[in-house]
């Protein structure tokens, strides 16, 4: 519980969480617990190394994380507080599209969180590895909007030899940008595919190499989503986009 709770919102002026230095939002009040089991038959590459994904070599070793947080509810109005603070925390600060900053009206309701992770590594052999993550757990954006989001999804990356296989596909959930986040954008069904083939070892963690690829993106659309166009004859439809690229990196 912060030494100062967060500021009434919706009022003039909304506390500045850039330079109050008792700003609340991830030490908001709420009482958290965490349950971690983990896997993992070859401790001397330690699960929780920075580059675990690259020096794991267990033929597979794998993290089970879940959190849950509870927050308080609003305390019931009364003679003396007829319009008690109810904000989760500070309002965030947003941004719009020409790049002007603002303060949202509020922060989402006090509701309780949780969230289940799972984490798979397996190095079956000196040239084929995989990692794979999955999540399921609900959500609330940065800004003020109230819908809660319940979302889940999983990803892999796959390296044979010179090729790289890279997937994810993501269920009820906010898209890639930041903003998308802030102004609580979700999509129904979000779906990626890359292949690459390099000139070397293939190298993760975002490391720069040689290498020839495609990749194929698709997310279906609907009233939560970003350029989202209901059809009159069906509008409870979805809407979907799709885009395919090819791509030449080059590292000297």
């Amino acid at each position: 519980k912060p030494l100062v709770g967060p500021g009434p919102g919706f009022v003039d002026p909304v506390r500045n969480i850039l330079n109050d230095p008792f700003s609340v939002r991830g030490n908001r009040e709420q009482l958290a617990a965490e349950l971690m089991l983990v896997f993992d038959p070859t401790p001397g590459t330690w699960m929780w190394a920075w580059d675990n994904d690259l020096r794991e070599d267990a033929p597979f070793a794998a993290s089970l994380d879940f959190t849950y947080r509870h927050q308080p509810a609003c305390a019931a109005p009364s003679a003396a507080d007829p319009v008690p603070v109810c904000l989760s925390h500070d309002a965030a600060i947003g941004v719009l599209a020409d790049g002007t900053q603002f303060p949202f009206p509020g922060s989402p309701p006090r509701r309780d969180l949780w969230e289940a992770q799972l984490r798979v590594v397996s190095a079956l052999r000196g040239d084929l590895r995989l990692v794979g993550h999955a999540f399921v757990g609900n959500g609330e954006p940065n800004g003020n909007d109230t819908r809660e989001v319940h979302r889940f999804g999983a990803d892999f990356r796959l390296a044979y030899q010179q090729l790289v296989f890279n997937g994810f596909a993501k269920f009820n959930d906010w898209g890639p940008y930041d903003f998308h986040r802030d102004f609580n954008l979700t999509f129904p069904v979000q779906l990626i595919g890359d292949v690459a083939y390099t000139l070397s070892t293939p190298r993760w963690l975002g490391l720069q190499q040689t290498r020839l690829g495609i990749r194929g993106t698709k997310r279906w659309l609907n009233a939560f989503s970003p350029r989202f166009v209901a059809d009159p004859a069906d509008p409870r439809g979805w809407g979907n986009e799709y885009e395919v690229r090819t791509y030449f990196v080059v590292t000297l």
